[in-house]
């Protein structure tokens, strides 16, 4: 068991953010089960300081439920789909960008689409909550395909297809749907890809909205970071003794990348299954 663990903190370690906001995602799914999950009913009853509520009562007492209900899911099939289609756009998006405009877009079209959903609902009268990375997802997948549309995708038994006939395909679905079922769930889907194109004119034109993203973390991670006191001291070291001692950690350290980029080479050409015992166990402890 204890071995499934580290090879589940390895792949999270050396996986990119697409990999890391799918570990997030069902971690969150994990952890909602004893909490919030009803049996009896069969259904979760997320806290309305978690879900995303229409009515502003709620979502001015509790502004951080616009990003919070990104990362909640209504059920298990919920949660598969989107992870899926997570994954299959993450992929397609880091292919042209980084991964810090990856989460900047997730986090941002998240944030725009629960406005999108909180507005037009109180505007229509109705107050019910919404939770689901459904949006962001789409985002992705449109600021991918208004990038690159014409790029194309293999998908088994049908073939080659252009991106952008499969991003269609979802639209449209959204656009059929919006007054069937599930009308709030479908504002934030067309919110979300609209919010993709946008992300992506403006980057097109010199701005990068990730770069907010980036500020705001960096700014909290400061806030909550310890600062560690460096108290002067004054050492006489012998100046021989000190260079060899430097010469052999850099001679360790050489080594040590060395072998880490030959396991990452590895990973690359034969997957991570390939690796070795001693091969894993290393690559986790370089990665401590």
């Amino acid at each position: 068991m204890s071995k499934i663990i580290d090879d589940i903190k390895l792949q999270y370690k050396i996986g990119d953010i697409t990999n890391k906001v799918i570990y997030w995602n069902v971690g969150v799914f994990l952890l909602s089960i004893p909490l919030f999950f009803i049996f009896k009913e069969y259904r979760f009853d997320y806290p309305n300081w978690l879900a995303l509520s229409s009515n502003p009562n709620d979502f001015f007492i509790f502004p951080w439920t616009f990003l919070t209900y990104a990362f909640l899911h209504s059920g298990f099939w919920h949660l598969f789909f989107n992870m899926v289609m997570l994954n299959f756009s993450g992929r397609l998006f880091l292919t042209f960008f980084t991964q810090k405009q990856f989460l900047g877009l997730y986090i941002l079209s998240s944030i725009f689409a629960g406005l999108a959903f909180a507005i037009a609902y109180y505007l229509m009268g109705i107050n019910t909550e919404i939770v689901g990375a459904s949006a962001a997802v789409l985002s992705i997948l449109v600021a991918t395909t208004y990038y690159q549309p014409l790029m194309y995708i293999y998908i088994p038994l049908i073939g080659k297809i252009k991106l952008w006939h499969i991003t269609s395909v979802l639209l449209i679905l959204d656009i059929m749907q919006i007054l069937v079922e599930n009308t709030g769930g479908h504002i934030a889907h067309l919110a979300g890809a609209f919010f993709g194109i946008l992300y992506i004119k403006l980057l097109q034109s010199g701005t990068d909205l990730s770069s907010i993203v980036t500020k705001v973390i960096d700014f909290f991670v400061n806030l909550f970071q310890p600062k560690k006191a460096t108290p002067f001291k004054k050492v006489h070291v012998n100046p021989n003794k000190s260079a060899v001692k430097t010469q052999s950690k850099i001679v360790t350290k050489d080594k040590t990348q060395q072998q880490i980029d030959e396991i990452l080479d590895k990973i690359s050409q034969s997957g991570y299954d390939s690796l070795t015992a001693e091969e894993k166990e290393f690559l986790f402890k370089a990665g401590k």
